[in-house]
Formats: C-alpha cells, sequence, structure tokens
C-alpha cells in the first residue's frame, strides 16, 4: 500500500466510524430566514428544479461533492454515487486523484464513475499542493482523460495540510499556477475548498486567474482538522492531534461564505459545507448558488445501498420549499426575499455587505 492508498483508508473510516461534524461553529443557515408565502400562487408539480452548472443541464441542482477514490471501499462508493447520479441527472466530482496517478492500478476506483454515470456532469479533482509540481499540467490532463471529466477542480485544503502530518502545507505560487492551468485547460476549471469556505477576497482573485466557478465548502458540517485529529491519534501525535482539536471549528460558515463569493463574482457557484435539508439547500440557492454540494450524507448511504432514497428526499425536499416561498423555478429563487438575522447579518455588515437588501426583493416586484 501507497502512503496516499492508506490515508485514504483512513478518511473514510474515520468519516463513517466517528463524529467529525463541526462542534460549535455552524453553517449559519440558522440566521437565515426564507418567508412563507401563504399564496404561493404555483402549484406543487409545477415547480421545476433543474438549473445548468458550465452550461450543463441537471435536473436537480445538486452536486455529489468529491469524497474519495484509490481503495476497493472507495471503489464500491463512487459506484454507487456515480449510478445515483446518472439515474437523477445530478453532477458528481470524485476524490483527489493524486493516488492513482501515483499507481495506475487504483485507476479503476474512478473509471467505475464514468462507466456508472454515462451521461453525467463529473468533475475531476487534484489538491494545490500537486498542481505546483513542474508536471502538474500533464497529470491534470490524464486525471480528466481518466474519467472523461467535464471539468476539473483544484481543491485547496490549508487547514488540513498543515494539520496533517504528512502535509505539504506550501501554497506559495498556488494562485499563479492555478492562472497558468486556466490559461490552458480545455474544460471549465472550478476551484473548491474542503470544509473552511472562501472569502470576498479571494473569490476576486480567483475569477481574476481566469478560473470558472467556486465551490465554497465552507465550515459547518464535516471537519477536516478533526479528521486528522483522529488520524494523528492512531499513531500517538500529541501535537498533530491537538493541533486537530484546537482548530476543529476553523473557517467561514457556508452560508457567508456564498454570499461573499457571489457579492464577488457572477462564476458559477457551489454552495457545500453541512447542507443537510432541502430547506437548507434552498436557503443557499436564494442567496446565489447555482447547486448545492453534499458529501457526508451519502457516504454512509452509499455502503448501504440508500444513496438513490437520500437524494430523492432532499429534491423533494427543495421542492417542497420552493413551493412554500412561491418560486417554481430556481432563477426565481434569487427574487424571493429573505431575511438575515443575528451572528450572520452582523458579520455582513461589518464586512460592509447589506443584508437588509435580501429582504426588500420579491417576486411580486
Amino acid at each position: 500500500m501507497t502512503e496516499t492508498k492508506n490515508r485514504k483508508e483512513d478518511h473514510i473510516e474515520i468519516c463513517i466510524d466517528k463524529n467529525i461534524q463541526a462542534k460549535y461553529k455552524s453553517t449559519g443557515f440558522e440566521d437565515v430566514y426564507l418567508i412563507h408565502r401563504a399564496l404561493p400562487e404555483i402549484s406543487l408539480n409545477e415547480v421545476n428544479t433543474s438549473t445548468k452548472i458550465f452550461d450543463h443541464k441537471l435536473k436537480a441542482p445538486i452536486v455529489i461533492e468529491a469524497m474519495t477514490g484509490g481503495t476497493r471501499r472507495a471503489l464500491l462508493i463512487n459506484a454507487a454515487l456515480a449510478e445515483a447520479a446518472e439515474t437523477l441527472g445530478l453532477a458528481m466530482g470524485v476524490g483527489s486523484q493524486r493516488v492513482a496517478l501515483e499507481n495506475p492500478q487504483l485507476e479503476g476506483s474512478f473509471k467505475v464513475v464514468r462507466k456508472k454515470a454515462p451521461h453525467a456532469f463529473l468533475i475531476g479533482n487534484l489538491g494545490a499542493s500537486q498542481i505546483l509540481k513542474k508536471d502538474s499540467f500533464v497529470e491534470i490532463q490524464k486525471a480528466i482523460e481518466m474519467i472523461d471529466a467535464d471539468a476539473f477542480a483544484i481543491h485547496l485544503n490549508p487547514l488540513q495540510e498543515a494539520i496533517q502530518p504528512e502535509g505539504s502545507a506550501s501554497f506559495s505560487g498556488v494562485l499563479d499556477k492555478i492562472r497558468e492551468i486556466a490559461a490552458k485547460l480545455s474544460v471549465p476549471l472550478l476551484i473548491k475548498e474542503t470544509g473552511a469556505g472562501i472569502a470576498f477576497e479571494e473569490a476576486v482573485l480567483l475569477e481574476e486567474a481566469g478560473i470558472r466557478g467556486i465551490d465554497v465548502s465552507g465550515a459547518g458540517g464535516t471537519s477536516w482538522a478533526a479528521v486528522e485529529s483522529f488520524r494523528a491519534k492512531r499513531t500517538s501525535d500529541e501535537l498533530h492531534e491537538r493541533l486537530g482539536k484546537v482548530f476543529w471549528d476553523w473557517g467561514i460558515p457556508t452560508a457567508l461564505s456564498v454570499i461573499e463569493v457571489r457579492h464577488a463574482t457572477e462564476l458559477t457557484l457551489i454552495a457545500s459545507g453541512g447542507i443537510r435539508t432541502g430547506i437548507e439547500a434552498t436557503k443557499a440557492l436564494a442567496l446565489g448558488a447555482n447547486a448545492v454540494g453534499i458529501a457526508s450524507p451519502l457516504l454512509k448511504s452509499a455502503l448501504e445501498g440508500t444513496v438513490e432514497s437520500v437524494l430523492k428526499t432532499l429534491i423533494e425536499e427543495i421542492k417542497m420549499t420552493m413551493f412554500l416561498v412561491g418560486a417554481n423555478t430556481i432563477e426565481k429563487l434569487n427574487e424571493i426575499p429573505l431575511v438575515i438575522m443575528n451572528k450572520v447579518a452582523e458579520w455582513l455588515r461589518l464586512r460592509g455587505f447589506k443584508p437588509e437588501k435580501y429582504a426588500r426583493r420579491s417576486v411580486m416586484d
């Protein structure tokens, strides 16, 4: 087993067996209030949940987030997720393909995704530390070809790399490398965080670098600091175990990251990080996201054979919420009024944004 493959096994096991969700930090969606319409003036069966990301139509605004690859259990998980994506008309990302680039014998755990989802919108994936290598563009091309990807994601994980005992916490030059890759890549380039969110300032820089989309992956859901803390505990690495605990809740809450990024850019925006219900998903869409990303709730269900059922339920919850706010399309969610209060509103005011403007917009205008 390679070091990377061992790490992948650890990640899957910990994410399934341990509580690695945020402890004291929420996503912020509890401070965002959708306004009930007693006269929605639409029928539930008229609600259309379809949307587009990168000119590709999805039947529902859901991206099955990048999770894993490179192990036997990862193959089973990816196969189940891909089947659901194909059946339900959703998008799907794969976990970091580094492990398969290091060992081509492990490509099958990634290739299975295109085999099971021949028509789905698939997103390849490598980490920021990998793109700094001299031959990184060649590796990205191989990763795209591996799954016949429709888009490619570079994930930013400075927190995880800093806490991970074998991590590479060197991010000097990443933005220039992103700019170089964006200029040459034949598919849309997406930048995604890994549980700590993206702020207005980074969104501006990333758009200027030529990327096509941002997946915020905000704080409030799975904590990769927590995952690495559990890994460090297994090897009695007290320093990194403590670092993981101290930074367990680090990051920008998902709702705030969505708002910040949407204020900064009109790029394709995916809201992910702790979204667990259709109401939360609809709030993210109403705040300006084009789609929502789901990861943790699908991991166990992929192994249990219930992933399609979980996603169908989520889609029905989104549809119901849209009906109750009087929006029969995803586009109309950008027009409905919603009230932002408490900590989220205070953050926005201090950052120079105006939460009041959301409360005054209306589909009746």
